[in-house]
């Protein structure tokens, strides 16, 4: 069967109501939580990506039974002392950094080596900034050049560490805060702002967690070696995923869209704070709070007269898995953007950054970089007529979905490889991108 898909067409306008896939994030948070639980947790609309499944699988290799119902998955955890790694097990984290790095923060206390791999992409990824802190807990980690594999063996003598998570990475600190849970003592993070999922978790668990919000930094103090409850959880939608279509709304005309049920967490809500400074037209309704998460309903609307901005650097954490979609707003707009600080960018599943600017050269939006800061100089009047073909981009679904949308937007003959690459993080992307009026071949 080929693994690439063709779009000839740019979608016509459309007035429709959607519901994205649950949250990655906290699909594969909620997984490895209940896998620590004592008892039976149940999870609703979790995302059923290749990601989301690699976790299911990696708490099973460590003796966690799961089962899947009609509209929920079962888990049922022993506390956290409940893996059995008896003998060697190797762990496939397939594409997901998320996994790779927040599982490694749960195996301190394992009493035999656990080897964690991914695919091609995932190994060529630095997990330094997770081992290295994960070492003071006094734990045994090997890895060939700061990379998958990783290997890890426990300890029964851990301690509680301080540590300073400088880069803005929630999967960092995350992988400290779950490695906490098994220390004796108050284990200590001062945290630069990124996405706070885990901590909202830790708080509906009754998990004894203190934190303290300053204006760049977050301060949290954990208390380790707390059983917490299973739990029921219901996860909102994703708002990464919600991003292809909010883009694809706002650059084509006469179009409104509504998407459902989303997860709007205000560490998440970056590209809505960006493309709202762009002149786009995107708001919230319907606000409601569940289990410490916010959650709306987005309303967004197609506009005409973007305009370039200078992107506030404070705003670049919460919307670091947007900023594809970002850039294709900013090359429709009147005027220079800037961003700065990017670096983060290519550290994803493709170094994004590399591809963005080549995929904006290609498409004759002029970019200028200085080390991971880039100005676009947009073309309000942006219209394609050429071949485009997509097919080196290490099949990053982000990369992938992002050229479906520049070329339902844009105009061109496009030809896309790898079309696979969506079951990552989102396999209904198409379904829904067709119910829009797209038309794919």
């Amino acid at each position: 069967m080929k693994n690439y898909i063709q779009i000839n067409n740019k979608i016509n306008s459309f007035n429709e109501k959607i519901e994205v896939s649950g949250d990655k994030s906290i699909s594969i948070r909620c997984v490895l939580m209940a896998s620590q639980a004592i008892g039976l947790s149940k999870i609703y609309n979790l995302l059923e990506s290749e990601d989301v499944m690699n976790a299911l699988k990696a708490i099973r290799k460590l003796g966690i039974k799961y089962r899947k119902r009609k509209n929920y998955i079962e888990i049922q955890g022993f506390g956290l002392n409940g893996y059995l790694t008896k003998k060697k097990i190797e762990i496939d984290a397939g594409n997901s950094g998320t996994l790779a790095r927040l599982i490694l923060g749960l195996l301190v206390n394992v009493d035999n080596y656990v080897t964690i791999t991914g695919d091609k992409s995932l190994r060529k990824r630095d997990f330094s900034r997770v081992t290295k802190p994960l070492l003071n807990f006094g734990v045994n980690i090997n890895s060939k050049d700061n990379k998958l594999p990783v290997k890890i063996i426990g300890s029964k003598y851990l301690r509680p560490i301080n540590y300073y998570e400088k880069l803005g990475s929630a999967q960092c600190k995350s992988a400290i805060m779950l490695a906490s849970l098994k220390a004796p003592g108050i284990t200590k993070i001062k945290a630069k702002k990124s996405r706070d999922h885990t901590e909202l978790l830790f708080k509906n668990l009754k998990i004894p967690i203190n934190i303290k919000r300053k204006k760049h930094y977050d301060f949290i103090e954990i208390t380790g070696q707390n059983n917490f409850s299973g739990f029921d959880y219901y996860v909102p939608g994703d708002i990464s995923s919600s991003a292809f279509f909010i883009v694809l709304t706002l650059i084509s005309k006469k179009s409104k869209l509504i998407i459902k049920n989303v997860n709007t967490n205000k560490s998440r809500i970056g590209l809505i704070k960006i493309l709202n400074k762009m002149n786009a037209n995107i708001t919230f309704k319907n606000k409601r709070e569940y289990k410490g998460e916010s959650i709306s309903d987005i309303i967004v609307k197609s506009k005409k007269n973007f305009i370039g901005i200078k992107c506030p650097k404070s705003l670049n954490s919460s919307a670091i898995d947007e900023f594809l979609v970002i850039f294709l707003v900013a090359a429709k707009a009147k005027g220079v953007s800037t961003f700065n600080n990017l670096s983060e960018l290519n550290k994803k599943e493709s170094p994004r950054l590399n591809i963005a600017i080549k995929f904006l050269r290609m498409i004759g939006i002029k970019v200028i970089r200085k080390k991971d800061n880039i100005k676009i100089y947009g073309n309000p009047n942006l219209e394609l007529n050429d071949f485009y073909e997509i097919n080196n981009f290490r099949k990053d679904h982000r990369v992938f979905m992002m050229s479906c949308i520049a070329a339902l937007t844009l105009g061109g003959k496009w030809k896309l490889s790898d079309k696979d690459s969506v079951n990552t993080s989102f396999p209904n992307f198409f379904k829904i991108i067709k119910k829009l009026g797209a038309k794919i071949n």
